[in-house]
């Protein structure tokens, strides 16, 4: 087929049917947005030869759309125009979508939850298989990630957050505050003696934090006050729990990163304390399989084992 110029590319999509092939569109944008085929297929869930046959299916169709520069996928001036209807066509179909799971008046299907790995991993898990029993047919999917998905495309449909400031495009509510303090092993204070206070840090043995972690307010006024008495740093704070449940340091930490071998020493109130929220899209709200989940979730994780004592 013969290619089509810049000016005639927003009549050749919807004339030619191209947006009815919405695969073809989806491969398009995301190998804009990852640059290389490698990651605009595992964000796709495809497989490389799949994303590459079909560019080469919709480049034969409507023209060269990208040039590889250094294994980079760049666009074309055809590709930038092309672009520009494509991503309308992707917001039209995203908001088509959101539409019709927002009549969905079941508690049955797919609902995607992204929590961060401190709840994902000790919180979480007793309360999903009492809901899975609870509703059998909700398919839960649980995405360990501190980053934010996307649920305008429904990459996650729940989110997770330990956050002072949600973003304003979702909608939900904060479910409790998190208090911090320092905590030890019951053996700590027995092998390198008693806590008094928090100045008395500087005499102790403490763990730190490392990358992305060390931005965070607790652990830069730890390494503002006492950096010289930090014997070990970790970027991951379940991790850092673990290493102070082994007794031969103190860790600050928030309260629901404390494992029922911990013990908390001391009240730690240089820094406010964290607040967790539960949110959502809001043209996903009304979604009933999103409402019982939200709602569920909410309540069990309010206060500890609150949710034992639902019917």
């Amino acid at each position: 087929m013969k290619s089509i110029n810049k000016y005639d590319v927003k009549d050749f999509i919807f004339e030619k049917g191209i947006a009815l092939d919405w695969n073809a569109l989806k491969i398009f944008i995301a190998i804009y947005q990852h640059r290389t085929l490698v990651n605009a297929a595992k964000s796709l869930g495809m497989s490389h030869t799949t994303i590459y046959r079909r560019l080469n299916e919709f480049e034969a169709e409507v023209g060269r759309l990208f040039e590889r520069l250094n294994g980079q996928y760049e666009l074309t001036e055809l590709g930038e125009e092309m672009m520009v209807h494509a991503q309308k066509v992707n917001l039209s179909v995203e908001d088509i979508e959101r539409n019709i799971a927002g009549k969905d008046t079941q508690p049955k299907g797919i609902v995607k939850i992204t929590a961060p790995s401190s709840f994902a991993y000790r919180d979480l898990p007793e309360h999903i298989a009492k809901l899975s029993m609870l509703y059998p047919d909700i398919q839960l999917e649980l995405l360990v990630t501190e980053l934010e998905l996307s649920m305008t495309n429904r990459k996650a449909d729940i989110a997770i957050r330990v956050t002072s400031s949600p973003p304003e495009h979702l909608v939900g509510r904060e479910i409790r505050r998190i208090k911090w303090g320092v905590y030890a092993n019951s053996e700590y204070e027995t092998k390198y003696g008693k806590l008094n206070d928090l100045s008395d840090l500087a005499n102790h043995r403490l763990i730190g934090a490392t990358g992305l972690l060390s931005n965070h307010p607790a652990y830069l006024w730890l390494e503002k006050k006492n950096s010289a008495s930090i014997g070990l740093r970790t970027d991951d704070l379940v991790a850092m729990s673990a290493l102070a449940n082994t007794g031969h340091w103190l860790a600050i930490l928030p309260e629901d990163l404390a494992n029922k071998e911990l013990q908390c020493l001391l009240k730690f109130d240089p820094i406010a304390d964290n607040q967790l929220w539960i949110l959502t899209h809001p043209d996903l709200r009304k979604v009933e399989r999103i409402k019982v989940v939200m709602k569920y979730l909410a309540l069990a994780l309010s206060e500890p084992k609150s949710i034992e004592n639902t019917g």
